[in-house]
């Protein structure tokens, strides 16, 4: 195969949409990806498989005369979404979507690999076709897993995320947090049920749970620094059976978000003495716990982004705008807690947001993101 056109890319990321598959679960999404790329040119491929997460793809670029090895990093999992788009090409797969753009993702990855089979890099490059990015962090998974050890670990890492809100194929970028960190809470209130009439033989676990509920609004309103910011949002609340029975138990699943590693540890602690004064207050047992996995804050190394950025101001061929951070999550945090790099904006232009079941990005930004992407890391190859 040749250099991928226009059309072929467009059909790459047609198919790509037709057949997601969820997190730990792209069977199908591997073995296209891996058929495309066996017809690229091979010269300077090694094309790496991992039994030990058989979802991923791991693509080595060899460099005629390398100073460093650059990694670039596409999620390729989709989201439990019933599609409403009506497109000719909409899933196939039911309740399940590329609500997220990662077909984007991963066909703008795969016209960038495209281009350096073609024309052999400088430096060294990795492509990480990674699974699990929406759920089970599939980016801790596999650098606990010794995936990107030897000559497979990046000394720098870069990746991109698609933003509707973006002109189609424009680059956003920042200093510092792209994404918050995320860190799930469950909270359980254990009291006494008991009958309706008789209040006082009972602890009634919905009225901790919504004192509880109520005070956390604090947190962030007066413990956080409002400059820095920081969101606490409870999303489901189960307590009782019946109306006139008191309920002995209930559950509360929030998120916790904050553009730092430090201010999540902050919410956390808070929210834990607050668990603390609650099982006080109500004589109740209040346990608590956090899963924040490989969701950590997306925090742009400095020197690289900073280079990353001035490519894309003076690049006649790149629209760059800078963005501010989002309260979106990313697992590409936990590699960039391990390996510096930098994760950046590709504009999609589309009136739906990330997530939704209508999401239809513009064709039109995948050759403009891929001759972005080329042109910085040829640009990077020049750099000491």
């Amino acid at each position: 195969m040749a250099q991928l056109t226009k059309q072929d890319l467009i059909d790459i990321r047609r198919h790509l949409h037709e057949y997601p598959e969820l997190a730990m679960q792209e069977v199908q999404t591997h073995q296209y990806l891996l058929a495309v790329i066996q017809k690229f040119k091979q010269d300077y491929l090694e094309i790496r498989e991992v039994p030990e997460l058989p979802t991923a793809l791991l693509v080595y670029v060899t460099g005629s005369a390398p100073n460093r090895t650059i990694g670039y990093r596409t999620d390729i999992d989709a989201l439990p979404v019933i599609e409403q788009t009506g497109l000719p090409f909409a899933s196939k797969n039911p309740g399940i979507m590329h609500a997220c753009g990662h077909d984007i993702h991963m066909t703008v990855a795969l016209g960038v690999l495209n281009w350096f089979s073609e024309h052999q890099p400088k430096d060294n490059l990795v492509f990480f076709f990674q699974p699990a990015e929406e759920s089970q962090n599939g980016g801790k998974v596999a650098y606990e897993k010794g995936v990107f050890e030897g000559k497979w670990r990046p000394d720098e890492f870069y990746g991109l995320h698609d933003n509707p809100n973006l002109p189609a194929g424009a680059i956003g970028c920042r200093m510092g947090t792209l994404f918050a960190g995320t860190t799930e809470v469950n909270v359980d209130l254990i009291g006494k049920s008991g009958h309706a009439a008789y209040p006082q033989d009972a602890n009634d676990m919905v009225v901790a749970a919504a004192q509880f509920i109520n005070q956390v609004q604090t947190i962030v309103s007066r413990s956080v620094n409002p400059i820095e910011g920081g969101v606490i949002t409870f999303g489901r609340l189960d307590a009782g059976t019946i109306r006139n029975v008191i309920a002995g138990k209930a559950r509360i699943e929030g998120t916790i978000r904050g553009l730092t590693q430090k201010m999540i540890e902050h919410i956390v602690d808070r929210l834990k003495q607050v668990a603390d004064g609650i099982a006080t207050s109500y004589g109740a047992t209040v346990n608590i716990a956090f899963n924040q996995g490989g969701y950590l804050p997306v925090e742009n190394n400095d020197s690289l982004t900073r280079r990353f950025i001035a490519f894309a101001k003076q690049d006649s061929q790149t629209q760059f705008i800078e963005t501010q951070p989002a309260m979106t999550g990313e697992d590409f945090g936990y590699l960039l807690s391990k390996i510096p790099g930098t994760m950046f904006w590709l504009g999609v232009d589309d009136n739906s947001a990330l997530h939704s079941a209508t999401l239809n990005p513009k064709e039109s930004s995948i050759s403009k993101g891929i001759n972005s992407i080329v042109r910085f890391l040829e640009y990077r190859q020049t750099a000491d």
